[in-house]
């Protein structure tokens, strides 16, 4: 497994040397910054799983740099070091997106927790959400940062690409994790049934009421309430939702009284809802009550690394009861990887459990694959003749390296943007750098 990788930020040297040893020593791979605005280069051009600043610095403060940090990337986690007479902007600091903060002269064991306890956090996500991938980091760090507060949260993403799971997600790493996680897909349901469903009905209020029924705000309350393809609802039943929202109450259909509710709300939708806004279809003030926090899920074509990954996971979970032993030949692996999946997660989930039933001997085939993965369709466009085999052949390994040279080349050493013109991970593209023994003269990266 990666190291975690750690970026410490502090105008005085002694204090870099200091914290690089003692997470030196613990395991960490650990990268030091004499400035917050040396700092923003490194974050520029590479992935870190945290950053610890010290608050008052040279320059751009910490406070500064934590605004900026999440400017330029919302789920960057953030510790600060703050002197005894600095506090007050370290609880501010809180309030803008900061984990946590430590008080300086700050105890060993202390520190090495407060970072543990923040890593830790990602890490137990990597449970729930099967991922690899820097793109799903960055979703992994946001969920943790806006679980703790109770603001409506509004996650975008294409169909099948999980936005229950991140809900719960949310809802599992809050304050409410002990109450219920209560969800409605609110395309399944009849918009007349829908109004019910959700604030509930007194006895006789319509044909059928027989008895009356708490609706699911009441049903979740002191938990969280999962509206699924909330921009499906009907643009009446958008207005009660807004009231539920705004007042903390809702009415039951057919009833006088107003009954309160500590519901968190957390939507998701599919559509763009700004669009929507303005053809009027989606009211703009439930849009901008419910985009409070905004998670963006990327679809699995932009994240092919976690392919691999999914694809062990579904393997086991529907292998679990049986305990077969499946494997794929090579062109069936390759099919898998290079498919470009428009269902996304939910597509490649159906196609393996497909593919499991299928299968002779326990070894996936080409033709245990669904047809729309083997008609020719792949994730790229490109020809397969887009680059000529020589008749005697080439060292794909030396192919490999100068495509990686000219790509540095071509971008003054950036990783980030190097990986985006060879169509790697940052990661992916780091480990070949090292493979090859390649080495980088970016003075972005030559900080004492």
């Amino acid at each position: 497994m990666a190291r975690k990788s750690i970026l410490v930020v502090d105008d005085e040297k002694s204090q870099r040397e200091i914290l690089e040893m003692i997470l030196s020593g613990e395991g960490y791979d650990v990268t030091t910054a004499s400035s917050g605005e040396a700092a923003m280069k490194f974050v520029a051009d590479r992935h870190f799983d945290l950053v610890l600043t010290d608050l008052k610095m040279t320059g751009m403060s910490g406070l500064e740099l934590l605004k900026q940090l999440t400017d330029f990337d919302k789920s960057i986690i953030v510790l600060l070091l703050t002197a005894h007479g600095t506090v007050d902007s370290a609880v501010d600091a809180l309030r803008l997106g900061a984990f946590d903060y430590l008080q300086k002269p700050y105890d060993r064991e202390k520190l090495l927790e407060t970072i543990s306890r923040a890593l830790n956090k990602l890490t137990n996500l990597d449970a729930e959400i099967v991922s690899g991938s820097p793109e799903m980091d960055k979703v992994k760090k946001m969920i943790l940062k806006v679980a703790k507060s109770n603001s409506t949260v509004l996650i975008r993403g294409e169909s099948g690409t999980g936005k229950e799971l991140i809900a719960r997600s949310i809802h599992n790493n809050s304050l409410r994790t002990d109450q219920i996680f209560q969800a409605v897909n609110c395309a399944a349901i009849n918009e007349n049934l829908l109004e019910s469903e959700l604030f509930g009905h007194e006895k006789g209020s319509f044909t059928g009421a027989v008895n009356e029924k708490k609706g699911l705000f009441e049903v979740a309350d002191g938990g969280t309430l999962f509206l699924d393809e909330i921009g499906e609802l009907d643009i009446s039943l958008q207005a009660k939702i807004l009231r539920a929202l705004q007042e903390k109450q809702i009415r039951r259909v057919g009833g006088t009284r107003e009954i309160n509710t500590d519901v968190r709300v957390v939507a998701a939708t599919n559509r763009d809802l700004l669009s929507m806004t303005k053809e009027g279809s989606f009211r703009e003030d439930l849009y901008y009550r419910l985009n409070v926090l905004s998670i963006e899920i990327p679809p699995l074509r932009e994240r092919r690394s976690d392919v691999a990954l999914l694809m062990e996971y579904f393997i086991k979970k529907h292998t679990r009861s049986s305990n077969r032993k499946i494997s794929l030949t090579p062109e069936a692996r390759r099919i898998f990887e290079d498919y470009s999946y428009p269902g996304n997660v939910r597509q490649l989930e159906s196609a393996i459990e497909r593919a499991i039933l299928l299968c002779e001997n326990d070894t996936i085939t080409i033709d245990d694959l669904p047809p729309e993965m083997t008609n020719g369709t792949r994730a790229s466009s490109m020809s397969n003749d887009l680059v000529k085999l020589p008749p005697e052949g080439v060292n794909f390994e030396d192919v490999e390296r100068s495509l990686i040279m000219q790509a540095m080349d071509r971008t003054d050493n950036n990783i980030t943007k190097s990986a985006k013109l060879l169509g790697l991970t940052f990661r992916t593209l780091q480990y070949r750098l090292e493979k090859f023994g390649i080495k980088r003269d970016d003075a972005a990266e030559e900080e004492e």
